[in-house]
């Protein structure tokens, strides 16, 4: 069976050097695609998987770093190659910071960007393996919620009785996303796509039994869930420090 070829998306508006980054990658058995705006890249990456992006910092409308900030609203998460003309310290520090994982200046050479975009494509693949949900992985610390401990880990529950419940995947892919988004009103559609996917095909009805599973769960054990709510009509919010009642 033929090994499926990695897609990298290129987002340069210097249309001759994109098209010789296209080739060369080719060459090195790769497919591509070129985009030589933010606004394109983004309708783009937003429907459809890429293994990795080669990112120009200048754009026509826009920077390299808007393109990441719009990503990261719709949940997208594309391993990502900054390239850069500039040197500059502070460009560097602040596209990792954003979650880029490497920078190469231009000029560079092709077989060096190549060797780049192998390791970047090697580390993706090898966080991939703790990936329990879309947002959530393994090797995660354990964390508190509603008076209980969630343990990715071990993927269970540790109650306030001292016993403890192992959970499916979607159950603590959901738990890590409404802990990280405190006081936050989030829409059934945000927590769907954290934790299928952006291109996930799931009704609000299926993530709503998760939802339950996670109360039952906590029922069991006589856990207080009144500060994680159900906003009817929009979704859900945990906030630690209300505590009115909760509504199923």
């Amino acid at each position: 069976m033929a090994k499926t070829k990695p897609l990298i998306v290129i987002v340069e508006d210097e249309k001759e050097l994109a098209a010789l980054i296209a080739e060369q990658l080719e060459h090195a058995d790769m497919e591509t695609q070129v985009f030589h705006r933010v606004q394109n890249a983004q309708k783009f990456l937003s429907k459809s998987f890429a293994n990795l992006m080669l990112l120009d910092l200048n754009l026509p409308d826009g920077t390299g770093f808007d393109l990441i900030e719009e990503l990261k609203k719709t949940n997208v998460s594309v391993p990502t190659i900054f390239l850069t003309a500039s040197s500059a310290e502070s460009n560097k520090i602040k596209g990792l910071e954003m979650g880029g994982d490497d920078f190469v200046t231009k000029p560079f050479s092709f077989p060096e960007l190549i060797a780049r975009i192998h390791a970047v494509l090697r580390r993706s693949e090898t966080n991939k393996d703790t990936l329990i949900t879309k947002n959530a992985r393994l090797d995660e610390q354990p964390f508190p919620f509603c008076g209980a401990e969630i343990n990715p880990r071990r993927m269970e529950i540790v109650f306030a009785d001292g016993q403890a419940e192992k959970i499916g995947r979607k159950e603590l892919g959901i738990l890590v996303f409404v802990a990280s988004n405190p006081k936050t009103v989030l829409t059934r559609q945000s927590l769907i796509h954290a934790v299928w996917g952006v291109h996930a095909d799931v009704r609000s009805r299926s993530l709503d039994q998760y939802i339950v599973r996670i109360r039952e769960a906590f029922g069991r054990h006589g856990g207080d869930l009144s500060t994680f709510r159900t906003i009817h009509g929009v979704g859900y919010i945990y906030d630690p420090e209300d505590k009115t009642p909760a509504k199923a």
